[in-house]
């Protein structure tokens, strides 16, 4: 593997256990139901939590390690041609479509949640009831499942495509053939009367039919 995709791809596997990571302590932090305080039928105070700055630490280095391997793969949609029935080229764009899919999934839970632990005093009524909302347990934990998915498929997304187009340039390399990938030769002989050093001789055709009837 050269040097250029070894880095790569330790940069973005670090990004991506750092969301991963974040996302699970984020998880751990979270306001509970039963830490949010009511010192009034319809007033809800909530602790301070760092569930908020993991989580957006969580969505930003998710969103950096997919920037990272979408830039250095490049747009899939724009490399067309007799690769498309290759099977690596159709997992590669398999990855990267789930990949997306779970990024965006991923991403949304965790502003989401870092926004809902982020809320002081506020209250919501509900069919004349009021209640204090919190982040339900596992939306952290299913976003940082979701992270390590979307980096790990983004990874795989661009080894694919970087051993193909690796492979392509190994066979397009050499010298292109003449002649429709035909090698043409030349007669290694030289004609008889040039090996000689003789000039052809024309004979008048009146002198050749005197030679027959004769």
């Amino acid at each position: 593997m050269e040097r250029k995709v070894q880095v790569i791809c330790g940069v973005v596997g670090l990004l991506g256990l750092l969301s991963a990571a974040t996302g699970f302590a984020a998880e751990a932090t979270r306001i509970k139901g039963d830490q949010v305080k009511f010192p009034s039928p319809d007033v809800c105070v909530y602790p301070r939590s760092p569930a908020l700055g993991l989580g957006l630490t969580a969505a930003v280095t998710l969103m950096i390690a997919h920037i990272i391997v979408n830039i250095a793969s490049g747009c899939i949609c724009c490399r067309r041609g007799s690769h498309q029935a290759n099977p690596n080229w159709r997992l590669a764009l398999i990855c990267f479509i789930v990949s997306w899919f779970t990024f965006v999934i991923s991403f949304l839970l965790l502003l989401t949640g870092a926004a809902l632990n982020d809320q002081h005093g506020e209250e919501n009524m509900y069919f004349n009831y009021y209640y204090c909302y919190v982040v339900k347990p596992g939306v952290f934990a299913g976003a940082a499942v979701l992270s390590l998915a979307s980096v790990a498929l983004g990874l795989i997304y661009y080894i694919t495509l970087t051993s193909m187009k690796n492979v392509s340039n190994s066979w397009g390399g050499g010298a292109p053939l003449h002649g429709g990938g035909i090698a043409m030769g030349q007669p290694q002989f030289p004609p008889q009367n040039a090996a000689q050093g003789q000039a052809p001789v024309f004979v008048h055709e009146d002198t050749y039919m005197r030679r027959q009837l004769a």
